[in-house]
């Protein structure tokens, strides 16, 4: 298999997961959402974020499942046209029909995102057997920098359609545009490795292992339910920090940078994907899992002490940590149930993360609103996150990672 064919599908899921990465500034739009639509609620705006995120991961799993069925390339470009329709119908929200963006934006768009999601990381993990964490890292590290892309284009756009309050909806009819575009061209060039190629042969001796479990057999399985919710556990911190970071920077009294939160955090949770995907080649996924946890438990204490443009370097931090989870859950969840169901499996743990989306988005909403004058009040919902991630340290390490004996 020559080397250039290895890497298109690679570059198709890179530029994908790009775009999958506006989900991660939603704060960019969260302030404007929510004076214009609901009133000031920032529990009520931040829902659509969390639904998205919820919804994913239901995506993820019916995904996943018809790309066996059916073919990858099918499925990227259906979950291109769902996501891209989700984004157009929530530019017609208004605050007498609210839900709308719950369903456009939420629903839809995770839906959507979902289907593309996991399936292109199984797709690049089948041409590169041999090196999963890093093309995992590689793949999910373009989400996370897909913000860094995509922040100084909204934040435009916003100002050009009229500014904060006013320009946010229309800002999604453009970003639906261009989720089209990407995803119909990215998916028509997606495929797995021929049935005779090196990379599938490589496939099929995996299959062979005693970890290789069906989704049916993965429900089964104690250690489903382990990483599932610990992975809904562990990333609390960063999804609460990624929902409000400019929020908070406002707040922190840095309003005329507070973009650069944004900027940070998407950047950090890029570099922190595929730098501790790398890692778990080395160190394993489980052993870098833990050191993630403690690390961003011990971050979540520090915001509220967190001052100036400290703020900066501790959103950077979080979102570098947070990153690193997200290369490592699927990392993990091909070395206990084997690559052949990958796609599936791993949306299933998936379901922990939307879980966890809907949660942290509820407590540092009704922090956020608890805070409107003094944000230090928001201090609760950080130290429920390090709680959480202390569990979660828990959980993991009664995750057994060695295969059964037949």
């Amino acid at each position: 298999m020559k080397t250039y064919q290895r890497i298109i599908p690679i570059v198709a899921s890179i530029a994908i997961q790009l775009c999958l990465g506006v989900a991660y500034i939603w704060s960019v739009f969260q302030t404007g959402i929510a004076i214009s639509i609901f009133n000031g609620d920032n529990a009520a705006a931040g829902l659509a974020f969390s639904l998205l995120l919820a919804t994913l991961t239901v995506g993820s799993v019916i995904g996943g499942k018809l790309a066996a069925k059916f073919s990858v390339r099918v499925i990227v470009i259906i979950g291109g046209i769902i996501l891209s329709a989700g984004f157009l119908l929530a530019s017609f929200t208004t605050p007498s029909a609210y839900w709308i963006l719950w369903l456009g934006y939420g629903l839809m768009g995770g839906v959507g995102m979902g289907f593309t999601y996991s399936t292109t990381i199984a797709c690049a993990q089948k041409w590169y057997p041999e090196k999963k964490g890093l093309v995992t890292g590689l793949i999910v590290s373009a989400l996370g920098f897909g913000g860094v892309v995509f922040t100084p284009i909204v934040e435009r756009l916003i100002k050009n359609f009229g500014g904060q309050g006013v320009g946010e909806l229309k800002t999604f009819a453009v970003l639906s545009g261009i989720f089209f575009v990407v995803c119909t061209l990215g998916g028509l060039v997606l495929k797995n490795p021929p049935e005779n190629s090196e990379q599938s042969k490589k496939e099929s001796a995996l299959a062979n292992d005693p970890n290789n479990m069906s989704p049916g057999q993965v429900l089964k399985d104690a250690r489903f339910y382990l990483i599932t919710i610990s992975m809904a556990l562990a990333c609390m911190g960063g999804l609460m920090m990624i929902g409000f970071a400019k929020p908070i920077a406002v707040a922190k009294g840095l309003g005329e940078t507070a973009t650069i939160g944004v900027l940070v955090i998407s950047m950090c949770n890029s570099f922190g994907r595929l730098t501790w995907g790398v890692v778990a080649d080395k160190l394993g996924p489980k052993k870098t899992i833990l050191v993630l946890l403690i690390g961003s438990g011990v971050l979540s204490i520090l915001v509220n002490n967190a001052n100036g443009y400290f703020i900066y370097v501790l959103i950077g931090l979080i979102g570098f940590f947070y990153g690193g989870f997200l290369s490592n859950y699927p990392t993990l969840t091909a070395v206990l149930f084997g690559p052949t169901h990958m796609a599936t499996n791993y949306g299933m743990v998936l379901t922990g993360f939307g879980l966890g989306a809907v949660v942290s988005s509820y407590i540092a909403g009704h922090y956020k609103n608890v805070a409107a004058q003094d944000i230090s009040l928001m201090t609760p919902a950080f130290i429920i996150a390090a709680g959480c991630a202390l569990v979660s340290v828990v959980l993991v390490l009664l995750v057994k990672t060695k295969a059964k004996k037949a």
